[in-house]
């Protein structure tokens, strides 16, 4: 927990160097002659990235005041050592412009993390409604064949209810046609046992 609190707070403070970084291009330790626009590049790739990784570490909200927060006081430390060490930063005459001109490069490259900060965030809310997208077709497919289901059941079960009704109905008749039986052939029998009692009194 510890290791990954120290590589979170690393992205802020490489950021704050990479920007304080850009106060010393015109100088004879950083000078590059014709590649001076190659090594603006890569501090401003750099701050992209770190602007990338701080928004995965702190979030959006957070990560964007980071970003402001050392923008301006590296600005703010950056206008310091351009007044405080004039000679060394090629401004024996320090005047607002160049004050401003630091200060300036500064805020590129702050809005250089800003940008891989936005790219960041626009590409996680792109991934997020991907994946609300695969999860809301998942559920109306799932919806689909749940009523596709529930139709057969529900057709299924008008079959059976109708298999009851007809075996019912056939019980019903079966019954009703053993019961005229058994009625007839008691009418029957009664009608045998009178003539055969007519027949015993008139031998008498």
């Amino acid at each position: 927990m510890l290791k990954k609190g120290i590589l979170s707070y690393s992205t802020p403070l490489l950021f704050a160097v990479l920007i304080f970084t850009s106060d010393f291009l015109e100088t004879s330790l950083f000078k590059f002659g014709d590649l001076n626009f190659a090594f603006w590049f890569i501090l401003s790739t750099f701050c992209f990235g770190a602007g990338w990784f701080m928004v995965k570490s702190f979030g959006y909200q957070s990560a964007g005041k980071m970003i402001f927060a050392i923008s301006i006081g590296i600005a703010i430390v950056s206008v310091f050592f351009v007044l405080l060490f004039h000679e060394y930063f090629n401004a024996s005459n320090p005047t607002v412009e160049n004050i401003f001109l630091f200060a300036l490069r500064n805020f590129f490259l702050g809005a250089m993390g800003f940008f891989g900060l936005a790219i960041r965030e626009l590409w996680s809310m792109h991934s997020t409604m991907l994946m609300q997208s695969e999860k809301i077709k998942l559920i109306e497919d799932t919806i689909k064949d749940s009523k596709k289901e529930s139709e057969l059941i529900i057709r299924e079960a008008q079959v059976q209810a109708s298999k009851i009704i007809n075996d019912a109905e056939t019980s019903a008749k079966n019954i009703f046609l053993r019961k005229e039986r058994v009625e007839k052939e008691l009418r029957d029998f009664i009608q045998i046992e009178k003539e055969l009692i007519k027949k015993y009194e008139a031998t008498k």
